[in-house]
């Protein structure tokens, strides 16, 4: 060989030589080497798109096809390394040159031929065999590094026991040659520098596909572990793994592997799979994290995951988005009651908090729930009812922190002692928000926010306390107090309500030391009563408006007040009582011939049953004229004592005293036989934890009839005017006193027009002609 390179260089003709070979070599490999080595993938495409889903060769059969293709392609480059060390000694002794494409000499641009020769014939269909060749291996190393249960079966099962590799009975398994040819196919191709080219989507899409099924398992309605370590542990043993079978030829031989495949393998585990591992363990989350909300505090070490990979990941937007549609379908809705979706409101609140402390998620997400609960009737009442309910711990506990309220007008600097070392700036997304104040506000804070106003609340409080005070009917305040106090803290003890608050405490300490004084021995009217009374003196102008019931009491019982009334007057001076009839409990005995009832009763119903005691048949219309009751409160009214077995509807609207059996044990007479007066169905009893107070519609609406005369003397003197007009003249005339928006206005004025109290034309309010 030296001979010939001598002639070659005496003739001068190196270059020549070196192009005639070169060019050879590439014309080879265009037209028989490459076409040769597609042409396996291109085989199998046409047969599986003939044959459809019905084509499917076995991981053997894959293995086997995709092995011949790649030795055939490296035994075809091998042969050339003569040829090429030929060449290298013609440019050596020659001085002739090539176009050197790449450093490393005339190999290196043989490989570099190879790889763009191969990728300008790459068949569009060939990653399916690819992908199902490192399927089949991935298989067989997922199975040997973590095991499958359906390994496991009954002996006495008559099907042979299957590899959870290969899929092939066990004592036929194929792992053992699919693993070495696998090897013998990657040695093959990293030797021709072809790995990353031909096959790196296949491997990288393997273990991607692996790490999401992993987590999606291992998440799957588990939120009360932590399971981000466990998972980046999983990682990295699997990838490194996987990826020491690709490239270096087996497990743990990464320490004698090259110090480039270390540094790949090293750079795909931190770059690539820890982060697919964060955005999909997030992404997972994402799609749970309305569960994770409501089973918050139990959810805490998955939202503590979450927050910690949202620092790794972009997804705060799709969070945010995803939140708020999942609240959007599944709570802001009538099919869920308000107290649930309080509930949810208090979770996401404790929750989003643990995912982003200064509170620029919470405020994005509730956005959609404040103003959902602001549009429903019953939020006040039940935030209100929480606050001071020993029972509803939640909120309860919330009240005893003595923290003064924040609202949105009120906003407070930030502290100056804070550490300005670890300070941070709020997200992008907070620019647009309102204070900081509110979005670091406690529960209670925010509760009161979705109304901005702390009157809202305390009159509701008040309605409340109210209630709790009459229908108990006992003098022990000391739990109102205790909350009362609270509550002071909270909302500041200057505000008017509050103090309308304690003057009801301290009316119901003044009635207990009255009663004592009108009821004691020493008082000489004692004498002259039949049974003791004991009310409850109330503060007319600083309690809430009560519900207005008609009823009409027995003489007896007029009198026994009247006496009450003047002791009162004795012992006030120049103060007197208007009692409400309809309110307050009875304590009375019914005596029947065979039985002897004890019962505390309101004053309607002991008043229908004292008039049976006159006559034992009243129709509804008798006795609603005697008491002057209404026909409709009567009935619901009188099922009480249907209930009691005490009377009878014989008779529609007819009803008759039972002095024998019960009326249930007449009903089991008739059904046996025996004749007896038609008999209504069982009567439902009344719900005696109905408030003894004014609804707010009702309150607000007496509210509002201070207007009215305002209003009159208006239109009396201008004729017509349009609801803007008297909405400002409103505002000047009764200015401080009742508060009240345009829409409010246009539908009391609406209610007096249905009434005829005054006329509409033309967008113009008129009183009618008398």
């Amino acid at each position: 060989m030296n001979e010939v390179v001598r002639l070659v260089q005496q003739v001068g003709a190196g270059q020549l030589v070196l192009d005639l070979a070169l060019d050879a070599i590439w014309v080879s490999l265009r037209k028989n080497i490459v076409p040769k080595f597609w042409s396996h993938f291109m085989t199998y495409s046409e047969q599986k798109s003939k044959r459809s889903d019905d084509f499917d060769e076995g991981s053997v059969e894959v293995m086997s096809r995709v092995a011949t293709a790649v030795s055939e392609l490296y035994d075809s480059a091998v042969s050339f390394i003569p040829q090429i060390h030929k060449c290298e000694m013609v440019v050596e002794h020659t001085g002739a040159q090539y176009e050197a494409c790449v450093s490393g000499g005339l190999m290196e641009h043989f490989k570099l031929h190879l790889r763009a020769t191969l990728h300008s014939q790459m068949p569009a269909s060939f990653t399916h065999l690819i992908h199902k060749f490192y399927g089949a291996a991935f298989k067989v190393f997922y199975h040997a590094e973590v095991g499958t249960q359906g390994d496991e079966s009954d002996d006495t099962a008559d099907e042979p026991i299957q590899c959870g590799g290969c899929d092939a009975a066990a004592d036929a398994c194929h792992c053992q040659a699919i693993t070495n040819t696998f090897c013998q196919v990657n040695r093959q191709l990293i030797e021709l520098e072809l790995l990353e080219r031909i096959a790196g989507d296949a491997v990288s899409s393997l273990l991607l596909s692996a790490i999401t099924d992993h987590v999606t398992t291992t998440c799957r309605d588990s939120y009360d572990q932590s399971r981000i370590s466990q998972l980046e542990k999983w990682v990295e043993n699997m990838v490194v793994g996987w990826l020491e079978v690709v490239y270096c030829g087996g497990r743990g031989q990464l320490a004698h592997a090259e110090p480039s495949i270390q540094t790949l393998i090293t750079n795909n585990l931190n770059n690539t799979y820890i982060t697919a591992l964060y955005h999909t363990y997030t992404t997972t989350r994402i799609d749970q994290l309305f569960n994770i909300v409501i089973e918050y505090p139990e959810s805490q070490p998955a939202l503590e995951d979450i927050r910690d990979c949202l620092e790794r990941t972009h997804l705060r937007d799709r969070l945010v988005q995803s939140l708020r549609s999942a609240i959007q379908t599944r709570l802001l809705h009538p099919g869920v009651n308000t107290t649930d979706v309080l509930h949810a409101y208090i979770s996401a609140i404790k929750a989003l908090r643990v995912l982003d402390p200064k509170g620029v998620l919470l405020e994005l997400v509730s956005e959609p729930v404040r103003q959902y609960l602001r549009g429903r009737e019953d939020t006040v009442r039940y935030i209100v009812t929480s606050l001071t309910d020993e029972s509803c711990s939640e909120l309860c506990e919330e009240l005893l922190v003595a923290t003064p309220l924040v609202l949105d007008d009120c906003p407070t600097e930030d502290d100056p002692k804070d550490p300005w070392q670890t300070w941070t700036p709020d997200p992008v997304h907070a620019q647009a928000l309102k204070s900081k104040s509110q979005r670091t506000a406690d529960i209670i804070s925010m509760l009161v926010n979705i109304y901005g106003s702390k009157d809202v609340f305390i009159t509701e409080y008040r309605t409340i306390l109210a209630d709790r005070i009459l229908s108990q009917f006992n003098y022990n305040t000391e739990r109102e107090v205790r909350y009362l106090e609270h509550l002071k803290v909270r909302f500041g003890e200057t505000l008017a309500l509050l103090h309308k608050c304690e003057v009801m405490v301290k009316d119901v300490a003044d009635s207990k030391r009255i009663n004592s004084s009108i009821n004691s021995d020493e008082n000489p009217r004692r004498e002259k009563q039949k049974f003791p009374v004991w009310c409850m003196i109330l503060s007319a102008q600083f309690w809430p408006s009560f519900k207005e019931e008609r009823l009409k009491l027995p003489e007896e019982v007029t009198r026994e007040l009247d006496i009450y009334t003047e002791a009162f007057q004795e012992l006030k001076g120049n103060r007197t009582l208007n009692w409400k009839p309809h309110l307050g409990q009875v304590q009375i005995e019914v005596e029947l011939k065979n039985r002897t009832l004890n019962l505390t009763v309101t004053p309607t119903q002991a008043t229908i049953i004292y008039h049976f005691q006159e006559r034992s048949r009243w129709s509804i219309e008798d006795l609603s004229s005697v008491t002057q009751v209404p026909k409709t409160v009567l009935r619901r009214k009188i099922t009480y004592w249907q209930t009691q077995g005490v009377l009878q509807e014989v008779e529609t609207d007819v009803f008759v005293l039972v002095e024998g059996e019960k009326a249930g044990e007449e009903r089991e007479a008739t059904v046996a036989g025996v004749s007896s007066p038609s008999l209504a169905p069982p009567a439902i009893e009344e719900d005696e934890a109905e408030s003894v107070m004014a609804s707010a519609q009702d309150q607000r609406e007496e509210e509002l009839q201070v207007f009215w005369s305002y209003i009159v003397g208006m239109l009396t003197n201008l004729d017509s005017l349009p609801l803007e007009r008297i909405h400002a003249m409103l505002k000047m005339f009764v200015q401080g006193s009742v508060e009240c928006s345009p829409q409010e206005l246009r539908a009391f004025l609406d209610r007096k027009v249905r009434h005829h109290h005054l006329i509409f034309t033309n967008g113009l309010y008129k009183l009618p002609k008398n």
